[in-house]
């Protein structure tokens, strides 16, 4: 019987967005909630990689299984990287998104075409029952929008626009947003790494 995964988050929309891509594995998706795991994380890594690797070996303790985890954020290359690894926690965890994303707007008023250049990144890791670590890592090109628009999505998705679309991530449905968003590309490919593994384990 193939185990359960178990994604470390608590974020709904995130669920949904990652129940719909691994929905072919034939797995059960749990978040941590539903696997009753509630560890104490301290996301005190250097890259999005190593949060993302934090957050999986703490809920892997709990649980075992096999644990994913996504660490993302957005990065702002006229702000030399930032929010970064710090998006979550930018201006306060407790600051609504309406805040930051028309703080970082305001930030980037003088920049100009290309110097407006953007990415959402996110890296997957995931521990296996045997406790190996796997990792992958994607990104979703765009530029800061001159305005929010949009109300799909979450987080960041209002001011980054995406000129091969002519619209922002949070306009995009859902399955436009999975096939291209930076965690739904690192989701298909980790969903890959795991199906082979588990091929090679059925034969």
């Amino acid at each position: 019987m193939k185990p359960k995964i178990v994604f470390a988050t608590g974020n709904e929309g995130k669920m949904r967005e990652v129940r719909m891509i691994l929905a072919d594995l034939g797995m059960e998706i749990l978040s941590m909630k539903e696997a009753n795991a509630n560890p104490q994380i301290i996301e005190d890594g250097k890259s999005f990689g190593e949060n993302a690797e934090i957050k999986a070996k703490a809920v892997w303790a709990c649980t075992g299984g096999i644990v994913l985890a996504d660490d993302s954020g957005l990065v702002i290359d006229y702000l030399g990287g930032e929010p970064g690894i710090y998006s979550a926690r930018y201006m306060g965890e407790d600051t609504s998104y309406e805040i930051k994303n028309q703080n970082l707007i305001d930030r980037v008023k003088d920049a100009q075409g290309a110097e407006r250049a953007a990415r959402f990144v996110c890296n997957i890791a995931a521990v296996l029952p045997d406790g190996r670590v796997l990792h992958t890592e994607e990104t979703m090109e765009g530029l800061i929008a001159r305005q929010p628009a949009g109300t799909g999505g979450f987080g960041y998705d209002p001011i980054l626009y995406l000129p091969e679309f002519g619209v922002t991530s949070a306009e995009l449905t859902m399955e436009q947003k999975n096939r291209i968003s930076h965690r739904g590309k690192a989701l298909e490919a980790m969903k890959e790494e795991l199906k082979r593994l588990f091929k090679g384990e059925e034969e």
